[in-house]
């Protein structure tokens, strides 16, 4: 049985092709799946009966199933999607108030290897990569559930996006081509995957780069990042900056404050040096709970001195608002308990 989320118009064609059909089902197929996402062929109502039948005999629109739907007090909701290998991964529709933006928060692997202190998902390890089907399949999930259109996607979910890139790309082109969203709203997460960045660089693409770096120098780092005894702080300073005069894209700074560890104003100073010659933004994120550590939240005066020594230095310093906490949904939280 072959799953027709995933395929490209050429694909769709050739099943259109071998029932007799003509390239413009094909088109309506197409509609169907990504800008209507439906649920079955059955509900492909401008087919004919006779072929929607022809149609169910060898394809199916999905072969993932919705094992857990969470919905937070925020109306953040989280996903646990099985497989047909049995594997799960967690996905994040974020909705906000005030926005009309629906954010999906996808992954790329199910557990990771990179295992950073902070972060539930690495506890897991690592156990395999997604294929960019089901990549898209954690976007056209959510839209199929709640009838809305996912506006950007974020690979911020389970895994390392640069450690499964020839995947984390395809599905990018998918979510451009076929969702028409648009390259500046998809964005892809790294803990500092040096290779990977010297490859996005080389793509130039349009959309944007947001590195985990969670600390201000290479003692926090790497006691909360393993991959810091691997891709250094100097040296990854090296890779943004190349990155930065090839494409010319200003990058995301994501960092974790954690009370007493990396929150003080040492800290901040050491960050702004750091950051000095980077074209970047600054996206602060109050650590959220998870099991087995004893990191804590830093107060709200903490958070906002941190936010001011940085905003000093003239980059734009935001502060992440969280989501979905409620539910272990937020950032560092995704595991796929099962």
């Amino acid at each position: 049985m072959k799953t027709l989320s995933g395929l490209n118009l050429k694909e769709i064609e050739e099943i259109t092709d071998n029932l007799g059909a003509s390239k413009f089902r094909a088109r309506q197929i197409h509609n169907w799946i990504y800008l209507k996402s439906v649920n079955s062929i059955d509900e492909m109502t401008d087919l004919s009966v006779k072929f929607r039948e022809e149609l169910k005999q060898t394809t199916q629109v999905t072969d993932v199933k919705i094992k857990i739907k969470q919905e937070s007090s925020d109306g953040t909701l989280k996903y646990l999607l099985e497989f047909p290998d049995g594997e799960c991964v967690e996905t994040v529709l974020m909705r906000f108030d005030n926005r009309a933006n629906l954010t999906a928060c996808v992954s790329s692997q199910v557990g990771c290897a990179v295992n950073c202190s902070f972060c539930a998902t690495g506890k897991r390890g690592f156990i395999r990569n997604l294929t960019y089907k089901e990549i898209i399949e954690q976007v056209l999930t959510i839209q199929r559930d709640t009838g809305l259109k996912v506006t950007n996607v974020v690979f911020m979910g389970q895994g390392e996006p640069l450690l499964n890139l020839d995947n984390v790309l395809k599905a990018m082109e998918i979510f451009n081509e076929n969702f028409q969203i648009g390259a500046r709203r998809l964005t892809v997460s790294t803990s500092g995957i040096i290779p990977g960045i010297e490859r996005l660089a080389e793509l130039d693409m349009q959309s944007t780069l947001a590195l985990s770096l969670h600390a201000p120098n290479h003692e926090i780092r790497s006691k909360l990042m393993q991959i810091e005894n691997k891709y250094p702080m100097p040296d990854l300073h090296k890779a943004l900056k190349k990155y930065i005069e090839k494409t010319g894209r200003r990058i995301t700074i994501e960092y974790l404050l954690i009370k007493d560890l990396n929150d003080t104003i040492e800290s901040a100073k050491q960050l702004v040096n750091y950051l000095k010659d980077i074209k970047c933004n600054i996206n602060l994120i109050p650590y959220n709970p998870t099991e087995k550590n004893d990191y804590q939240k830093p107060s709200g005066n903490s958070i906002m001195r941190f936010k001011s020594l940085l905003e000093q230095s003239g980059k734009k310093v935001t502060v992440r608002l969280e989501r979905g906490a409620d539910i272990d949904a937020a950032c560092g939280q995704l595991r796929g308990k099962v």
